[in-house]
């Protein structure tokens, strides 16, 4: 199997891919969505805070998801260096156990750990981890070798964030990799991040 990946600064779109790869065949257990809410957003139309909860736990609890598919599974998540976060899938599980102090792969631990032992280059691991820190949303998939071209085709698609491009911003404000020790970004400031790139402070 391989990996494809795409960061978003919306979660709607991060959501239309998910059931977009769905729809073209991918099998929903091999789809995972990771995705920092800032506490205020409701999830698939529910009445649930996304981050009410989450706390530093390492466990995922459940919310009541809207959806069919993967994202009838969302749950509460807190990573440090990013926060609380809705997630569901491999990845979610793979960080949770990351989280709970589980070695990864022997790389990093948390989010990045999980992106690393599941295939994902180390410096792009850093650049979703860290998107997803300020307000972003990652979508990854393992896909087997006869669904790649469909799977990437889907991703081609969709309004993904353009990692070079990102990275380069990112780093010419002296960012160089994802730090699980600093501070999570706050509501303001994520709302702050999603305007940089014309992106309702809502999404």
């Amino acid at each position: 199997m391989r990996i494809v990946s795409g960061l978003y600064d919306s979660y709607d779109d991060a959501r239309t891919v998910v059931k977009a790869l769905e729809n073209a065949g991918i099998s929903s257990d091999q789809i995972s969505i990771v995705s920092r809410k800032d506490g205020k957003e409701k999830v698939e139309g529910q009445g649930n805070d996304a981050a009410e909860g989450a706390g530093a736990g390492a466990g995922i609890g459940a919310v009541a998801g809207g959806a069919g598919g993967l994202l009838a599974g969302l749950g509460m998540l807190a990573i440090p260096g990013v926060g609380p976060v809705v997630a569901a899938g491999w990845l979610a599980a793979t960080a949770a156990g990351a989280v709970a102090g589980a070695v990864v792969g022997g790389a990093a631990g948390g989010i990045v750990g999980a992106l690393i032992a599941s295939g994902v280059p180390e410096k792009d691991a850093h650049m979703y981890a860290e998107g997803v820190r300020r307000g972003g949303s990652v979508v990854t998939a393992k896909v087997e070798d006869d669904k790649i071209v469909t799977a990437q085709t889907v991703l081609n698609n969709s309004r993904a964030v353009d990692l070079e491009d990102r990275r380069a911003r990112y780093s010419a404000e002296g960012w160089s990799r994802f730090d699980e020790a600093a501070e999570p970004y706050t509501p303001d400031q994520i709302a702050a991040e999603r305007g940089r790139y014309g992106i309702d402070p809502r999404a």
